[in-house]
């Protein structure tokens, strides 16, 4: 006997030793797994091959009776045990795939499958028991390990959560017996060193947390909460999902690792910080054990206000109370697409436990289901009814059994198929050696490879193959829990998303919501910022954490929750709310609005006015005043002020190359005339005085060519100065984007604003002389007193421009012409007043003032 050999005996051995001393040590102390041998359910089938199906119909629970209602529990089930109906489906699935293969001609000809079936209680020392008990094959008792077992046993498929199938695995495995999982894909199974017989038939969902995320997208949920196992898997599942999450920016608001275990203390901390969380949706990744302790949790600890998203791992439909199933109303599901089992209602409507009375699973299930009886013998003194004939299951409500095929049912009919399929395939390769087989591992080792690489429904072979995980394009099916009244619930598929084709469609007028909410809930950490506002991340906070912030000046944004706000375009300026732009509208200071037709009235009428009081003067040229004031100057000063007042509607109107250029320098040139004009004026008066002396050099001084001159040479200096501004850098049409928000101004750039300002001092500087010499001489004797008139009128006029200054740099926009228009036609309109209006008084009303005589006696008093 080969060292190898031997070392597998000496194995064997001492694991049977192991199991028997310790099931005999927790039958003594009566532990929670302690189990009574008449309650230990097996039903075998016989055939020319075997398969074992480990199940879970029956749930181990501590049950105390009141010995006034019972002297005895209920006929249809043992004390210590709960009939889970939910999963029934399971072995009937199991059942329909046996007897739908043995029918069938081409696949296992000439050969019948059997089965056994054994429940493991949902307990992993329970799993233990009963694949010792397959192995054995010396029924429910359990003996020194026999080589009496059957031969034509070959796989077992079972159990429904990773930890039943670990149980499991850990004697099955040293016989190297296939096992077939049927419950959910789970990482840690695919370890090959610790499992290497373990196939599973749950899909894997590799794109699970993608299906979510669409989800989220959909119902704009930033901000969830995450309960995942504490295990390789849910790390690698949340790992995936944050990592897809941070990318599309969204949130986790906490994550919790949910343990397989039996304090509850632990589920109610749990339970406390999902009410407490923020969150309003709670996505739940954790195993079907665990659920189902959590889901009891939430019924002592209800949560309210939180929508909870999970995988068809947390069976809502499981045998509960009242009490837990109202709490999941509105519950959404992700579930793996799944397809219809052709004439499985037909083998329901044809199952009868009088038929098969050697079925105890089939048999229990009735009477729990109809609550009745089948056999008249009874230890209870209360009566029960008898089961009627032509009970069928088509009858029952979906609160008693779930006719759609779930995911789990159809991974069972799966993993039939692929046991017949590869049997299929291994004998009708090796017809001889198969025929010699002696024991389980003869013949059951041969099978793996074939179950690597077969498929269970085609039973095509993939040469390529493995470790046999069998990868596919996921669907899921979204599905939304609905409790109502008396017990009555369904699970309405309401949408479906396929992560690998970016598919998602769905029906929220189908999905009912918890009670607590009226319409669609929102699950985000901040409110979202509507148009006009961008969102500021908050130091320390996740990104789904933010504060709104409006735009700044000349930007907006229109949509919800722009991370930046943009420019709008050169020729459009942002609404107030900042969430739209409108084109800009062009402006100048125009004839058509009030303010231009005022200002273009104003000028009309002072030059207007200005003519009339040269009209008056020439009409008068011969009268004492008019000759007193030097009438030629007087004129020239009136025609200068007159155009003064028409050189102002340059500025009004839509602006122009020629416009631009003529504005600034026509006023500055004809208003060097006028200022020029009052100062040969005053230096006419002080030099009449001083002329009067005998033999004095300043009579000829008082001739007009001196007074002209004067002006001449002031005029052409200010030309000249015009001259080189046109020259250098003249000015130019501009249409500034920005000065104003709404506006496209069109206006007149003063291009060197060094040669403005030096027109402007040139012409404060000659009104400076002027009104220097016409102070010093107000004092003077005169008829008409020019002197003082003069020295007003400057006055006004450097009250009116030193005003201008500050104000025209304050401004901008069409408001700087208005500020020039007005401060031109101010000091005009100033000069004209206070030189004019005195004279047209003594002319027009007092002309007996405008004399001869009058003026000799003030000027000799």
């Amino acid at each position: 006997m080969g060292l190898g050999k031997l070392l597998l005996l000496f194995s064997r051995f001492f694991v049977i030793l192991f199991l028997q001393f310790s099931l005999s040590e927790y039958h003594m102390e009566k532990s929670l797994c302690y189990l009574e041998r008449p309650y230990t359910p097996t039903y075998r089938k016989e055939g020319d091959l075997v398969i074992g199906g480990f199940f879970s119909l029956y749930l181990k629970v501590e049950v105390t009776y009141n010995k006034f209602l019972f002297q005895s529990p209920p006929l249809w089930i043992a004390p210590d045990q709960k009939v889970l109906r939910k999963y029934y489906q399971h072995i009937l699935a199991f059942q329909f795939a046996v007897d739908e293969i043995n029918k069938m001609p081409h696949l296992l000809p000439n050969i019948t499958l059997g089965y056994q079936l054994l429940n493991n209680f949902l307990r992993d020392r329970v799993a233990v028991e009963s694949s010792l008990i397959w192995l054995s094959g010396m029924g429910p008792t359990i003996p020194n390990y026999s080589c009496g077992k059957e031969q034509n046993s070959v796989a077992v498929i079972g159990g429904m959560t990773s930890k039943l199938s670990m149980a499991m695995a850990t004697i099955l495995k040293l016989y190297k017996v296939p096992q077939i999982t049927y419950g959910l894909f789970d990482l840690l199974l695919t370890d090959k060193v610790q499992y290497p017989y373990i196939y599973q038939m749950g899909r894997r969902e590799s794109t699970l947390h993608l299906a979510f995320i669409q989800l989220m997208l959909h119902f704009g949920w930033t901000w969830v909460g995450l309960l995942i196992s504490d295990n390789e898997t849910g790390e690698n599942f949340f790992r995936v999902l944050k990592g897809e999450m941070d990318r599309k920016g969204l949130c986790v608001a906490f994550k919790e690792r949910v343990l397989t275990m039996h304090d509850t203390n632990e589920y109610y901390e749990i339970t406390a910080k999902v009410a407490a969380s923020s969150s309003t949706v709670i996505f739940v990744y954790i195993d079907t054990d665990s659920l189902q302790q959590l889901a009891n949790a939430f019924t002592v600890y209800p949560v309210y206000g939180k929508i909870l998203v999970a995988t068809t791992a947390w069976d809502i439909a499981f045998d509960a109370s009242v009490e837990v199933l109202t709490h999941f109303h509105g519950t959404i599901l992700f579930s793996h697409s799944q397809t219809e089992i052709p004439g499985f209602p037909d083998f329901l409507r044809s199952l009868n436990p009088r038929v098969n009375s050697e079925d105890i699973f089939l048999k229990t299930f009735f009477e729990s289901v109809f609550n009745c009886k089948f056999s008249e013998k009874s230890h209870i003194e209360l009566s029960y009814s008898i089961c009627p004939e032509g009970l069928s299951l088509t009858a029952l409500h979906f609160k008693k059994f779930d006719k759609i095929i779930m995911e789990l049912s159809s991974n069972v009919y799966k993993a039939v198929y692929l046991v017949a399929h590869a049997l299929h395939q291994m004998l009708h390769s090796e017809p001889k050696e198969t025929s010699e087989v002696g024991s389980i591992p003869d013949l059951s080792w041969k099978l793996h490879h074939l179950l690597k690489c077969t498929s269970p429904i085609s039973g095509a072979r993939d040469e390529s193959c493995g470790d046999g995980a069998r990868k596919a394009i996921e669907t899921y099916d979204i599905l939304n829990y609905k409790y109502f009244v008396h017990w009555n619930e369904m699970m309405v598929k309401v949408g479906e998303v396929s992560p690998h084709d970016q598919q998602f469609s769905i029906n929220e007028e189908d999905i009912d919501w918890p009670e607590e909410f009226s319409e669609t809930p929102a699950s985000v950490c901040s409110l979202s910022c509507g148009p006009g506002f961008k969102k500021t991340v908050l130091e320390s906070k996740p990104v789904c954490c933010f504060d709104c912030t409006q735009c700044p000046e000349g930007q907006f944004s229109n949509q919800t929750d722009a991370e930046q706000c943009l420019l709008c375009p050169e020729d459009h300026y942002p609404s107030r709310e900042r969430d739209q732009c409108f084109p800009k509208t062009v402006t100048f200071l125009a004839y058509e609005e009030p303010l231009g037709m005022t200002l273009a009235c104003a000028a009309l009428s002072f030059s207007f006015l200005t003519a009339l009081v040269l009209g008056v003067f020439v009409k008068h040229r011969d009268t004492p005043i008019v000759k007193a004031n030097n009438r030629s100057l007087s004129y020239t000063l009136l025609v200068s002020l007159s155009l003064c007042f028409l050189c102002s509607l340059l500025f009004i109107g839509r602006p122009n190359t020629a416009t631009c250029l003529l504005r600034q320098t026509t006023f500055a040139v004809v208003f060097t005339v006028a200022i020029a004009s009052i100062m040969a004026k005053t230096i006419i008066v002080v030099l009449a005085f001083k002329a009067t002396k005998p033999g004095s050099k300043l009579r000829r001084w008082l001739s007009p060519t001196a007074s002209y001159s004067v002006i001449l040479i002031c005029t052409l200096f200010q030309i000249c100065l015009c001259g080189i501004w046109l020259g250098t850098y003249p000015p130019f049409l501009e249409m500034d984007m920005h000065m104003e928000p709404s506006f496209i101004v069109i206006q007149c750039n003063e291009g060197s604003i060094i040669a403005f300002y030096c027109v402007l001092g040139y012409m404060a500087l000659l009104a400076l002389g002027s009104f220097t010499m016409a102070f010093l001489a107000r004092n003077l004797p005169d008829t008409f007193n020019e002197a003082k008139f003069l020295t007003f009128s400057m006055l006004v006029f450097f009250s009116v421009w030193i005003s201008f200054l500050p104000t025209y740099q304050s401004t901008k926009g069409k408001a700087m012409v208005v500020v020039e228009e007005f401060s031109i036609l101010a000091s005009s309109a100033g000069i004209l007043i206070c030189i004019f209006a005195p004279k047209c008084y003594v002319i027009l009303l007092r002309s007996d003032r405008n004399t001869l005589e009058i003026l000799n006696k003030k000027t000799n008093p």
